[in-house]
C-alpha cells in the first residue's frame, strides 16, 4: 500500500526531494504546534514558569513521561530544537545546570553482560565507540576515523534495540551483507553481549517478562505471539527493557537522593526537570563549580556498577548552553 509514514519518507528522501521537504515541514508544523505556539499560552500568572506535569505509570520500561507541556521531546540535534531550550532561561543571578548521565544504557549493558572487552572499555575511560570501531574495523584505537566511529556507534545502540541487520544497513547506507558482516565481527569481539541478548531471548519466552537490575519486571504479552512481527517487536523489547529500565530506576534513585540532600543541606540550587537520563537544576550563579561536583557525586554513586557511572554537566544562561 502506498504510506507516508516517516520511515517511508526516509527511505525516499534519499533519491527524491518531495519527501525530504515533506519531512521538514512536518517536523517544524510540530515544534510550533506543540511548543512555540503553546508555550507562552502555559505560562502560569502566579510564578511566571511553565509546569508539566510527570507520569509514572504510562512508559512501560518505567521511564517518567511528561505532559502538558511535554518537555522532554524537544530535539536538542536540531538548529529549531535548540533554540526553543534557550527560551527556558535561569533567573537574574542564577544558571540553569544540566547534569546527564553519560551513555548509561552501554554502562548498564556492559554491567547486565559482564563482556570483558566492553567492561575493560568503561573502566578504562576510553572512548567505546571508538573502541568497539578498532575491534569492528581492525583498525588501531588512534586511526580509527570519524565514519567508522559512527558505523560503531550505530552498532552499539543499535543492538541494544534489537536492530537487525537489515536495519543497520538503511541506517549505515550499506548492504545488507556488509551490516550482517559487522554485527557478526562485534559479536566476536564481545561474545558477552551475544550471550546476554540470547539468554534474554530464552528467558523472557519462558517467563513472558524480563528485569531491571532492581528487580522490576517488565512483562512481554506478546513474545509468543503468532504473528511473527508482533513476536519479533516484543524480542527486541526484551533485549531493550532491561537496559532502558535499569536507567529509568538509577535516574529515580538519583532524584531521591538528590532531594534528600537539598531537604537537609538546603544549597542554593532548585531540581526543576528530569529528561530521561538528565536532571534539570537552577544554581546560584556563585556556586555552580561547587554544585556540579556535589551533584557529580550524588548522581554518580546513585548505584554500584561493575563500571564507573559518568555524570557530564555543564551550567548556562539558558538550557541550550547548559549543553
Amino acid at each position: 500500500q502506498p504510506s507516508t509514514a516517516e520511515d517511508v519518507l526516509q527511505e525516499l528522501a534519499a533519491d527524491y526531494e518531495l519527501p525530504e521537504l515533506i519531512l521538514r515541514y512536518r517536523s517544524l508544523s510540530k515544534l510550533k504546534s506543540t511548543y512555540t505556539d503553546k508555550l507562552p499560552q502555559q505560562i502560569n500568572p502566579r510564578t511566571g514558569r511553565v509546569h508539566t506535569s510527570y507520569h509514572q505509570a504510562v512508559a512501560a520500561t518505567g521511564r517518567l513521561s511528561s505532559s502538558d507541556p511535554n518537555l522532554q521531546n524537544i530535539p536538542i540535534r536540531t538548529p529549531q530544537g535548540r533554540r526553543i531550550r534557550e527560551a527556558f532561561v535561569a533567573p537574574r543571578g542564577w544558571r540553569i545546570l544540566a547534569c546527564d548521565y553519560s551513555q548509561i544504557e552501554l554502562r548498564i549493558m556492559a554491567h547486565l553482560s559482564g563482556d570483558k572487552g566492553l567492561l575493560q572499555a568503561f573502566r578504562d575511560g576510553i572512548d567505546v565507540h571508538r573502541a568497539t570501531a578498532g575491534e569492528v574495523f581492525g583498525t588501531p584505537y588512534e586511526a580509527v576515523d570519524a565514519d567508522q566511529r559512527r558505523a560503531a556507534k550505530a552498532i552499539n545502540f543499535g543492538l541494544m534495540y534489537g536492530m537487525s541487520a537489515f536495519g543497520l544497513s538503511k541506517q549505515l547506507a550499506i548492504t545488507r551483507a556488509e551490516a550482517q558482516a559487522y554485527m557478526d565481527t562485534y559479536f566476536e569481539r564481545y561474545p558477552g553481549v551475544r550471550d546476554f541478548m540470547e539468554d534474554t531471548r530464552v528467558s523472557a519466552r519462558e517467563k513472558g517478562y524480563v528485569e531491571t537490575l532492581f528487580g522490576r519486571r517488565l512483562y512481554l504479552p506478546d513474545i509468543k505471539a503468532g504473528n511473527m512481527q508482533r513476536r519479533q517487536a516484543a524480542e527486541r523489547a526484551a533485549i531493550n527493557a532491561p537496559m532502558q529500565g535499569t536507567a529509568a530506576d538509577i535516574i529515580k534513585r538519583a532524584m531521591i537522593r538528590v532531594d534528600d540532600w537539598l531537604q537537609a543541606e538546603q544549597p542554593p540550587v532548585r531540581m526543576i526537570m528530569q529528561v530521561h537520563d538528565e536532571l534539570v537544576f537552577e544554581a546560584a550563579e556563585g556556586d555552580v563549580e561547587t554544585l556540579i561536583k556535589a551533584l557529580d557525586h550524588l548522581m554518580g554513586e546513585a548505584v554500584e556498577l561493575s563500571v564507573p557511572l559518568k555524570v557530564e554537566a555543564a551550567a548556562g544562561l539558558n538550557w541550550d548552553e547548559a549543553h
